[in-house]
């Protein structure tokens, strides 16, 4: 099976590389993302940008848009990323700077990180960036649902924000990162009602192997398969895994235990080539 992993990080990020030594046990490196990746047989992932400074940490408010993947010097053969949004520095000049990054072959979205900054996704400070994404036809991903981190508000995360610019910008593709757990139920109305809202399943549980089979075979996840049976939309989900927080093998499993057989090729590689066109040359 073909498998696209449509949400990684490779950024370098403190608390990943903290997640990836004391949680999930990856090695965070480039070699370690081509190893595992490898090993996988995955196809190729599609990395969020976001970058810290030395004061804030993630979220930081004093980062440059966009924001980009710097784990390391050279971006992996099998990687394509999405510039993201830092949205208290959104000027002329930036603007600028962005429209420039997401015309690079590379570019195949943008990513806005709702929660981690204070604003909500109708906000007008995106509208700009809204604009740039119908002009080059690039869908823009949202975190939605709890954060990774303290300093977040959850109320700028819940997916209902997004309902009114999926309304608003028909013309856009948007997708919900991790189908706004714990607000799944709400992430499956706006994936039913709306034809040009998607959602990844990444980022669903944190940890190893063990953690993601102890939550699969218990009630911890409940919510989530009512949602799923509730929006009935298995072509509008696309697998990702949030690494490092989880290993990609293990997590690729766990999802196709969440998901009826007969939807994992469109849910692991057909709806990312849907919602992400510019990656089909990374694909032959």
């Amino acid at each position: 099976m073909k498998i696209i992993d449509a949400h990684v990080h490779f950024s370098n990020i403190q608390s990943f590389h903290q997640t990836a030594k004391e949680l999930s046990f990856v090695d965070y490196s480039f070699e370690g993302f081509v190893k595992e990746y490898s090993e996988a047989n995955v196809a190729l992932s599609i990395a969020m940008g976001v970058t810290e400074t030395n004061g804030m940490g993630f979220p930081d408010y004093d980062v440059t848009t966009p924001m980009g993947i710097d784990l390391a010097e050279a971006i992996p053969e099998k990687m394509v990323y999405c510039p993201g949004i830092n949205p208290y520095d959104l000027n002329e000049q930036t603007l600028e700077k962005l429209e420039l990054e997401i015309q690079h072959p590379r570019a195949v979205g943008i990513k806005i990180y709702l929660g981690y900054y204070p604003f909500y996704a109708y906000d007008q400070v995106y509208e700009p960036v809204y604009a740039l994404a119908q002009q080059y036809q690039l869908p823009v991903v949202f975190h939605t649902g709890d954060t990774y981190s303290e300093r977040g508000l959850l109320k700028y995360a819940h997916p209902l924000t997004i309902d009114e610019v999926a309304v608003k910008h028909r013309k856009v593709n948007f997708m919900m990162a991790h189908f706004g757990d714990p607000w799944t139920l709400t992430g499956a109305e706006l994936i039913y009602k709306n034809s040009n809202v998607y959602a990844d399943l990444s980022g669903l549980i944190v940890g190893t192997e063990k953690e993601l089979k102890k939550h699969s075979e218990s009630r911890f996840l409940d919510h989530l398969r009512h949602a799923l049976v509730f929006s009935d939309s298995y072509d509008k989900l696309l697998f990702g895994t949030d690494w490092p927080l989880a290993p990609i093998g293990p997590y690729i499993e766990f999802i196709k235990a969440l998901i009826p057989e007969q939807y994992h090729e469109d849910v692991f590689y057909n709806t990312a080539l849907k919602v992400f066109p510019k990656i089909k040359p990374f694909l032959t």
